[in-house]
């Protein structure tokens, strides 16, 4: 009868799983960081937003190209397609019919109904000037004199009219006209019989624009005030109020001398309201963050400041936006709460299925209790042949090796409770086959005591 493997010891068992264990738990924190990494790397991917834009050479093509360098300065995984139009108004269109994520534009634009602000970029504001010292007293006095709007656009000499309330008409044409290209105060004044011009233009570009001081130090005009400015801001929830500070004209003569109320528009950033709250959180930041880069040498986008937030605001602010002018310092887990749930989900699943492995296949089973009843009844079988009493007190010492080391085992791992029912009735059947052949030893021999002292003799 062949005799079977010999099981392994159990140093080896427990050396060989222990060193199992240790290298699942190693794989499973590698391959736990992989994943980790990995997803971070999906979350990361970049995306490509399209961003809708008047001229080539206009400041909002120009600020574009200028975010788009920053993104890519800053690691971002946002990235920019620069779409390029005729003009603003049909960029805006691009924008409505969502051709297009990102656009900018000015409030007295047709506002599209998905339009979400994400910053405001720069403020336009209205200067009323009129010639020499002569003052403006109000709007109404406006209205009777003829005006040249000095800006760029067209659709500058549409909105002095619709604050004037000038219906259209050839006569409106005539009243309000856009100044010729590269017209100067002076001329305007001396040449056309303009009663009143009305310049605007960005408010960081007129602190730095020197030729107000030329113009004030030979007393060539008067800048006005707009008593209505709260009027018009109420009534035209795209108008602004806006302040000119003393100085910010001429700084000698100061023009104005003293802070004057006026009206204004806004320029904004806007993104579509299906963009996504972490898409434009990251876009927000990022704008936030790296103001100065964003400037333009003609000073647009030069002092950018957060979108309103408020729920009643003329252009609502993007819930991403929102999210950022709210709270721009974000705790650690607002962060990283995606990575650590991932990491998390990753780590359960690929737990589990490394102590499937080593539970079910790799690791060294520990010897089930019952495979150690056949030690016993092997001791069982040469308890008939035991003709002595040092022979049945090594079988003896053989049966109690044998529960020692099942007790050793149950408590180390290495032998399993399989089978425990079994182990104990074949130890307790053979520990009385023992005993009961013990007996029968001394009665064979008929005098008890001699045995028990050839025992103790033999013992000793």
């Amino acid at each position: 009868m062949p005799t079977p493997d010999k099981p392994p010891s159990r140093e080896r068992l427990i050396a060989s799983n222990r060193g199992q264990m240790l290298v699942f738990a190693a794989l499973t924190l590698i391959l736990t960081v992989a994943t980790v990494w990995g997803g971070r790397i999906w979350l990361r991917n970049s995306e490509t937003l399209r961003f809708a834009v008047g001229n080539a050479n206009g400041p909002e093509a120009r600020f574009a190209a200028k975010l788009d360098a920053v993104l890519k300065n800053t690691s971002s995984r946002l990235r920019l397609k620069i779409v390029p139009n005729a003009d603003g108004a049909k960029a805006l269109t691009q924008f409505d019919r969502k051709e297009a994520e990102l656009a900018v534009l000015r409030t007295d634009a047709k506002i599209p109904p998905r339009a979400r602000a994400m910053a405001i970029l720069e403020h336009d504001v209205l200067l009323l000037i009129s010639p020499g010292s002569k003052k403006l007293k109000s709007l109404a006095e406006l209205k009777k004199k003829k005006i040249a709007v000095l800006a760029e656009g067209d659709n500058n000499a549409a909105f002095v009219r619709n604050i004037l309330e000038i219906p259209d008409g050839s006569d409106a044409n005539s009243r309000v006209q856009m100044a010729p290209p590269n017209s100067t105060l002076d001329k305007l004044f001396s040449s056309g019989g303009y009663g009143a011009v009305v310049a605007i233009a960005h408010a960081s570009a007129i602190i730095k624009d020197k030729s107000f001081e030329q113009y004030a130090k030979r007393g060539q005009f008067t800048l006005n005030a707009i008593e209505e400015a709260k009027t018009l801001a109420r009534r035209n929830p795209g108008i602004s109020e806006e302040t000119l500070a003393k100085g910010m004209l001429s700084s000698a003569p100061e023009i104005p001398d003293d802070d004057l109320d006026t009206i204004g528009l806004q320029w904004l950033l806007v993104a579509q309201s299906r963009v996504p709250t972490t898409t434009a959180d990251e876009l927000a930041r990022t704008i936030y963050e790296n103001k100065a880069e964003l400037a333009l040498d003609n000073r647009f986008a030069s002092r950018i400041e957060p979108a309103d937030v408020d729920k009643d605001a003329f252009i609502v602010a993007h819930p991403g936006a929102a999210e950022y002018i709210n709270d721009a310092t974000k705790s650690f887990m607002d962060r990283y709460s995606d990575l650590m749930y991932l990491a998390a989900a990753a780590l359960s699943v690929i737990g589990s299925v490394f102590v499937a492995l080593y539970t079910k296949v790799t690791r060294i089973a520990p010897e089930k209790a019952s495979e150690l009843a056949t030690a016993i009844l092997d001791i069982g079988e040469r308890i008939a042949h035991a003709n002595s009493m040092d022979t049945l007190d090594k079988l003896q010492d053989e049966l109690e090796a044998i529960l020692r080391g099942a007790v050793i085992g149950l408590r180390d791992g290495t032998i399993s409770s399989d089978g425990l029912d079994t182990f104990k009735l074949g130890y307790e059947f053979v520990r009385d086959e023992i005993g009961m052949r013990r007996e029968s030893l001394k009665r064979q021999a008929g005098h008890d005591d001699n045995v028990v002292i050839v025992k103790t003799a033999q013992s000793a």
